[in-house]
């Protein structure tokens, strides 16, 4: 598909690439045993190698083959493999929040996707969570997540070029104009440091992108949170008034104008 994709995107003066962007977290385990770091290796297996070893290798993971039973899993043919290995320019990683990863007896009845990795996913450790919550409940914010992760693609998929496609947190909708997001201006300078230091080791990252630039319509959440660097005023024609972040977001990408 990518190589079909290029036909079309590298006509004319257009030099394009085609890649992949993937919504993941990090994983951590539950307890320092092996039994809990087999866990973690398992979750990353059905979450993001998944998606990243069969356009490397041409092949799924060794936790996917091993642990899918009954024939779920597909097989690639030869052509297929051939297809698809080194099929992307570059790699998205859409990251906001690690959890942590616990190993369980794997189940036998009503197998699915989300119970063949036979590990238990949860974002606190003793009733602790792994991070801050914002105000979506599935954002735990841990900034270390996203150094850890841009390693673990670097090392495990042979140095890819890699993006950060996605990155940011909420705050919920109070119906009021509210501009003063220090929280959001606080996770993105220590994702940005992080992202900073995975550069440092090696990760070959060119890009970075905040979720997002406007608030808006937010899946199951609706208008009830607000994701944007500029606050949209939906009952008022959609008016637009840039946050505190998008201030400091000028500021840090040209720090020589504003200095």
């Amino acid at each position: 598909m990518r190589n079909l994709l290029l036909n079309v995107v590298q006509q004319g003066s257009q030099k394009g690439q085609v890649g992949i962007a993937l919504n993941v977290g990090w994983y951590l385990p539950y307890t320092e045993s092996a039994e809990d770091r087999l866990a973690v290796a398992r979750v990353m297996a059905f979450t993001i190698d998944y998606f990243l070893e069969p356009i490397v290798t041409g092949k799924y993971p060794v936790d996917m083959v091993n642990n899918v039973k009954g024939g779920r899993l597909p097989t690639f043919t030869a052509e297929q493999s051939k297809m698809l290995k080194g099929a992307y320019d570059f790699i998205g990683i859409n990251y906001y929040s690690s959890a942590y990863a616990k190993d369980v007896p794997c189940s036998t009845e009503n197998v699915t996707l989300f119970s063949d990795p036979c590990a238990n996913v949860t974002g606190e450790r003793e009733g602790v969570p792994i991070g801050p919550k914002a105000a979506s409940n599935w954002i735990l914010v841990y900034p270390k997540g996203i150094r850890d992760l841009l390693l673990y693609a670097k090392y495990k998929f042979k140095d890819p070029v890699m993006y950060i496609t996605e990155n940011g947190r909420d705050e919920f909708n109070t119906g009021k104009i509210f501009l003063n997001d220090g929280d959001r201006i606080d996770f993105y300078a220590r994702h940005l440091e992080m992202v900073q230091d995975a550069i440092s080791i090696g990760a070959n990252v060119k890009g970075f992108f905040a979720w997002s630039l406007l608030d808006n319509f937010e899946w199951v959440n609706g208008y009830t949170v607000r994701f944007g660097l500029v606050y949209v005023d939906f009952k008022d024609g959609c008016k637009r008034y840039p946050k505190k972040s998008a201030d400091w977001f000028k500021k840090f990408l040209n720090p020589k104008k504003n200095s």
